[in-house]
């Protein structure tokens, strides 16, 4: 119901009514996929067992053991059958490093496939607790991870924004969280509890633990528009700062209170330090178990939670969206004349592949490589997996060592398909060199005929036009000179853009597809990698011949349509001039 919706007449009404649309639509689905939206919250246990682990040092070995907090014992009475890591465990001991700076490399590293690989599969105890139930097979789906007491001596101070840094301060804090979003919004078949570091005794930093804990329970998911339920939090320091505050489910409601007077621990152990005692263990346990229970039954309820939520196509953990890099000694496979990529191999021959790239001052993720889940011809596609914050963009970029001509072809011609209609994202091509790059751009909007199968789209050059924010907007593509190519994403006016796309058989069309015309040497692009394509910034309206009605059968064209630019107009230019200077690429 909210695709196809286009205003004629006046440029500025037509802007405002695409908004408005954009944020009914957005309003419409959160009312069908958000936790809070959904039936009434379950406590109840998960109807069969399922396995869980939980990440942890000396306090999560306290509120294990049967004879303190009884954790283990309760786990395993409400179906989940429990393993865990501590120090010396896993590849290169990560098992040590559980600081909140550590959760980067767990799960944003380049070890990461080695780490997660082994906590998925871990069925072992490094801690005692009794275990009756029996192993049920298959990979760990609850992720429990914690830090320990230091890490609530954040500096800084209670309202700092999120920002990279050193050590333990609350503004690098939420930075690394912000960050670990990044993976786990590519794994919907895993539910990732955050438990809260617990309290010190020492009050110095109370107010900034105090902030930042709260500010991951309240604040952290709605500030990043995250949009699935496989990720949750439980505020173990605030259950441990007084016989008042609680983090439970009571009376048929999630109940949070955490203004009953102090803020260091009501719970130390009795020898004075900072672990907590057993009657605080004690009392976490009573409370975390119906929350665990109510964030598993939340999470399954959307079964699957994620951007593939509506087709067959499950979407893959990071380690195997990565393209597989050939030995430097081997050439990359030779692709069939007039294929630019099929995605069945190395990166094209001339180029470094696909490369993620994205507005790192917000926190936006995006992924992008071969995927194996599904292809339209072959084994694997291209899976495009975005989360765009508000006002921002991302893109999955192909860029050429050398500038093409590729003039003596018509157009490109590729295949799509969505987890659903309505997705909007624009194909750009790259003319003319790092240091004067133009961007011409095509916009298309996922149909149903993406989500039921693969549909063709062919485009030809004069259909890509001049982004509006450059000089010349609107003019045709001239096909010489050409740097690349990339799958972007913008949003509407303060709307998020999330979703995944795939792309397969990336093709030329034209008589002359099967000998694409040579690089031109004197146009040479610098041998070092290109820099990153310009930021697809949102575009004004279509030009009027453009603006038709998407066709459902492979072949057709779909509408143009250009995303409002909202409030972002007047900033347009100063963000093109900026932007060299304040982007980092990144791996997806």
């Amino acid at each position: 119901m909210c695709t196809g919706i286009w205003m004629h007449g006046n440029r500025w009404a037509r802007r405002l009514a695409s908004a408005l649309v954009a944020l009914v639509c957005v309003a419409v689905l959160l009312a069908g996929t958000s936790p809070a939206l959904s039936q009434a919250d379950n406590p109840n246990p998960p109807p069969q067992v399922v396995k869980l682990i939980f990440i942890h040092h000396s306090t999560g070995e306290n509120w294990l053991a049967d004879d303190n907090g009884g954790l283990g014992l309760a786990l395993g009475n409400n179906r989940y059958f429990v393993s865990d890591t501590n120090y010396g465990w896993g590849p290169d001991a990560i098992g040590d490093r559980t600081d909140i700076p550590n959760w980067l490399e767990w799960f944003r590293s380049d070890g990461s496939p080695r780490y997660l690989q082994a906590l998925y599969s871990e069925s072992g105890q490094n801690s005692a607790y009794t275990r009756s139930l029996p192993d049920p097979g298959g990979e760990n789906t609850v992720i429990l991870f914690k830090s320990c007491f230091p890490n609530s001596n954040l500096e800084g101070s209670p309202g700092d924004p999120p920002a990279p840094g050193e050590g333990l301060s609350v503004s690098n804090a939420k930075y690394v969280y912000n960050q670990l979003l990044q993976y786990f919004i590519t794994r919907p078949d895993k539910l990732f509890v955050v438990i809260t570091a617990p309290p010190v005794q020492d009050g110095t930093y109370a107010a900034n633990a105090r902030a930042f804990n709260t500010w991951l329970l309240r604040d952290w998911l709605r500030e990043n528009n995250y949009p699935y339920a496989n990720v949750a939090v439980w505020d173990f320091y605030n259950v441990l700062t007084g016989s008042g505050h609680h983090h439970r489910f009571s009376g048929g409601a999630v109940e949070y209170i955490n203004d009953q007077g102090g803020d260091t621990s009501f719970y130390p152990s009795d020898g004075g330090d900072d672990h907590p005692s057993r009657a605080g263990n004690l009392k976490a346990t009573e409370e975390f178990l119906p929350m665990l229970n109510l964030f598993y039954n939340r999470w399954k309820a959307a079964a699957p939670a994620g951007p593939a939520a509506a087709t067959p196509l499950p979407l893959q953990p990071t380690p195997e969206v990565q393209a597989t890099p050939l030995p430097e000694s081997a050439a990359p496979p030779a692709l069939p004349a007039g294929v630019i990529d099929d995605f069945e191999g190395g990166a094209p021959a001339g180029t470094e592949g696909w490369q993620a790239y994205w507005d790192e001052a917000t926190s936006t993720a995006i992924q992008c490589g071969p995927d194996a889940s599904g292809a339209h011809g072959g084994r694997q596609s291209l899976l495009v997996n975005f989360n765009v914050a508000p006002n921002s963009w991302a893109t999955c970029a192909l860029m050429y060592q050398q500038l093409q001509d590729w003039r003596s072809l018509t157009g490109l011609s590729f295949f799509v398909h969505a987890p659903r209609p309505g997705l909007v994202f624009d194909i750009n091509v790259y003319r003319g060199a790092s240091e004067d790059r133009q961007t011409y751009l095509f916009t298309l909007e996922t149909v149903q005929a993406d989500v039921d199968g693969w549909r063709q789209v062919s485009l030809t050059w004069d259909q890509f036009l001049r982004a509006d924010w450059e000089a010349d907007p609107g003019t045709p593509l001239d096909a010489v000179q050409v740097q690349g190519l990339s799958v972007g994403f913008n949003t509407f006016p303060d709307t998020p853009n999330t979703g995944a796309v795939w792309v397969d058989d990336l093709q030329f069309t034209g008589a002359q597809a099967a000998q694409p015309a040579a690089p031109t040497p004197a146009l040479a692009a610098p041998t070092e990698p290109a820099s990153p394509p310009e930021a697809v910034e949102p575009a004004t309206e279509a030009p009027a011949p453009a603006e038709t009605e998407p066709a459902s059968e492979p072949g057709s064209q779909p509408r143009t349509r250009r995303l409002c630019p909202g409030s972002m107009a007047a900033a347009a230019v100063a963000l093109a001039a900026v932007v060299w200077a304040t982007r980092r690429r990144r791996s997806a």
